[in-house]
């Protein structure tokens, strides 16, 4: 990976106003290169349980499925689709045995070694990919609510609060197999910044106030934030919530002030 930046990374979490936490988030380091960096939001759907079960199998997939990938040699968008695959077969196991409905979303991105950066979504969490603090790309949602943005029926503004915001046509655990596009970053820089996050985050914010947000604060802070003013935005009606947030931060403000400190141990007595 390039050592002109350093990569920072934080996540939030929060049940909201909901009675039980069915949204799940992680951050996968590979067991065999530190330079290889998965990052997964889950928002489980049905029932008491079935969603935090359907959450927590994407999570156990993404790790298992990292830890047999080979990052010099095997193809991440095979990886990011193949999570999607399993577990939502796995997932359709489940409710089958358990006669519940399981499902959920998936948003997931994978850091590479060769300084890379692929997505996969399905359902209507997101991926958000910044340039110092500009909007790049941002995933579709796979949901009645933008096929009707798609078509011309709806406008991004019409479509805030909608009341069939929640009803999504793509998902893990449902009947039909799950979308899964592949977006790719195939270089990054300093600057660039990335973004997951569930519907019960996004709903309450910009493209451009997610991306100020993560510009001028620390990945940690930024999540902290984002998961506070939502929170207050939602005025006790919030949904389970996650995010989590990278940021590729370059490294000559932290050079400088080690040159800084190694001019003042070579002579103490001058003004840096």
């Amino acid at each position: 990976m390039s050592n002109s930046f350093r990569l920072t990374a934080a996540t939030g979490l929060h049940k909201g106003d909901r009675q039980y936490q069915q949204d799940q988030v992680a951050i996968l380091q590979h067991p065999r290169n530190q330079d290889c960096v998965l990052a997964v939001i889950a928002d489980g759907m049905g029932g008491r349980s079935g969603g935090r079960k359907a959450a927590d199998q994407v999570l156990l997939t993404a790790k298992q499925l990292l830890e047999r990938f080979d990052p010099q040699t095997d193809e991440p968008s095979a990886l990011l689709q193949n999570i999607v695959k399993e577990a939502h077969l796995v997932i359709r196991l489940t409710a089958i045995s358990a006669e519940q409905e399981p499902h959920s979303t998936i948003a997931a991105f994978l850091i590479t070694p060769q300084g890379q950066c692929f997505s996969v979504h399905a359902g209507d969490s997101r991926f958000y990919h910044f340039q110092s603090g500009r909007l790049v790309f941002r995933t579709k949602d796979h949901s009645y609510v933008q096929s009707l943005i798609d078509s011309g029926e709806l406008s991004e503004e019409q479509a805030e609060g909608h009341p069939s915001s929640n009803m999504l046509l793509g998902c893990l655990g449902t009947e039909v197999d799950p979308p899964a596009p592949i977006h790719a970053v195939r270089k990054l820089a300093p600057g660039d910044a990335f973004l997951a996050c569930s519907d019960g985050l996004w709903a309450y914010f910009s493209p451009s106030e997610l991306g100020q947000t993560v510009h001028m604060l620390t990945a940690k802070e930024a999540a902290m934030f984002l998961v506070s003013k939502a929170r207050e935005r939602a005025q006790g009606l919030g949904d389970n919530l996650s995010v989590v947030i990278f940021k590729l931060e370059p490294l000559i403000e932290q050079e400088n002030v080690k040159a800084r400190e190694s001019l003042h141990k070579v002579n103490p007595g001058l003004a840096v």
